[in-house]
Parts: C-alpha cells; sequence; structure tokens
C-alpha cells in the first residue's frame, strides 16, 4: 500500500499508512506457507550463479529471473511460468499449462525474447528445476544471446525476487479465488499480470523516471 501511494505521487510515511489502516480496519494479505518441492538437477557444466542474489539492475533486459508456481482449481493444479525484468519489474514474459515442462517454459522465455529491446546480453536467472536444466531451454538461451544463472541447491533466496513476485501474485488475488477450472483461472491470472500488475509497474517507473528528471533540473 505505502509503495502504491508513493507511485502515485504520493508523500506519506510508512508508518502513517500503518495507523490509517488499523484506524480503518483495512489488513494485509498473510503469506500461506508453501507446499512441496520441485525436482533438482545437476547444473549443466559451465554455468553459474552470476546474480549472487543481488537483484537490482540499472537497466532494462540486463537481468531477468524465472521460475514456475502452481496454482490450485477444481480441475486439477495449473502451472504458471514468469519471466520478471529485475529492472522494471514487469512480467515480459509467461506461459501457463497443465504440464510444468520445459516446453512451457520456453515459449515464456521466448515471449520475453521477442519483447526485448536491443541484442545485448542478458543475464537469465532460475533455480535448478529440470525444465531449466534441459539442452532445449540452454539452447534456446544460447540462440539468443542469454547468459544462463542458476541458483545453488537448497538456496531459495538466491532467486528470491522471482518467489517474491509468486508471493504478491497470491496475496493479492490467488488466495481469494476459487477456481473451477484451468481455463478460469488462466483468464484471472492473465487479468492480474497484463492488466494489473504491469500497468502498476509501468506508473511506478514513470513516476521514478519523473522524480529523477527532476532532481537533474534543479539549479
Amino acid at each position: 500500500m505505502h509503495e502504491d501511494l508513493q507511485s502515485e505521487g504520493e508523500s506519506v510515511s510508512l508508518n502513517r499508512v500503518a495507523r490509517l489502516m488499523s484506524a480503518h480496519g483495512i489488513q494485509g494479505w498473510p503469506r500461506k506457507k508453501g507446499r512441496g518441492q520441485k525436482r533438482q538437477t545437476v547444473r549443466p557444466a559451465g554455468i553459474k550463479n552470476h546474480l549472487e542474489r543481488d537483484f537490482t539492475a540499472l537497466e532494462p533486459d540486463t537481468k531477468w529471473v524465472t521460475d514456475i508456481t502452481e496454482i490450485a482449481t477444481q480441475e486439477g493444479k495449473l502451472y504458471l511460468c514468469v519471466v520478471l525484468d529485475l529492472y522494471s519489474k514487469l512480467v515480459i514474459g509467461w506461459s501457463m499449462h497443465h504440464r510444468q515442462d520445459r516446453h512451457m517454459v520456453i515459449r515464456a522465455v521466448e515471449m520475453a525474447v521477442w519483447q526485448r529491446q536491443g541484442a545485448a546480453s542478458v543475464i537469465l536467472h532460475s533455480d535448478r528445476g529440470c525444465q531449466f536444466t534441459s539442452s532445449d531451454y540452454q539452447k534456446l538461451l544460447k540462440q539468443h544471446g542469454l547468459t544462463s544463472s542458476m541458483s545453488a541447491v537448497g538456496h531459495c533466496g538466491d532467486n528470491a525476487a522471482c518467489e517474491g513476485f509468486f508471493g504478491m501474485l497470491k496475496r493479492e488475488r490467488i488466495h481469494h479465488r476459487r477456481y473451477r477450472t484451468r481455463n478460469e483461472a488462466k483468464a484471472d491470472v492473465f487479468d492480474y499480470l497484463e492488466r494489473f500488475h504491469n500497468p502498476r509497474m509501468r506508473r511506478r517507473l514513470a513516476s521514478h523516471d519523473m522524480r529523477f528528471a527532476s532532481l537533474l533540473n534543479r539549479p
């Protein structure tokens, strides 16, 4: 809430936001504990953790992160893969499927590549899930000049930026829905990504750029 107000140009302290929310009976959405683990594999030779938990980026299309999460529906599980730009926090690539296979991951990366501005090298960080260690995925990254980066085994904090996005998605939307079908979940996730999250990040980025420009123009 505090970040959203700041992105809209409001000057307000974090304590005041908390006090006003408490006075009006407004509460944040707690994070639910995740269950289960993805199958981890051996990191391919020559690939290391290029991010080293440095999730800051000074320019777009320099550092991307990707991961997979599951969404429960009455029809069965739906899997979502996203590619997140660490500069803008925009979801620049995404794909959904009832199986978390390498093809779903490849579609998400292809969408991100299609939206990339320029051809400069990009670090794309992931965990060691079998989808990301697959030869097809690694071949795709090489074809498009993407540098593969991977977390260490058992170190979820190595991809905390993507995990944080999934936590926000679930707190703000998924945990407040009961999806009857996968198609219903797909439509709602699409709405969140393209009509809520990405527009919010664009407004926040525009506000930041305006503040930075005003500082540069000061006498």
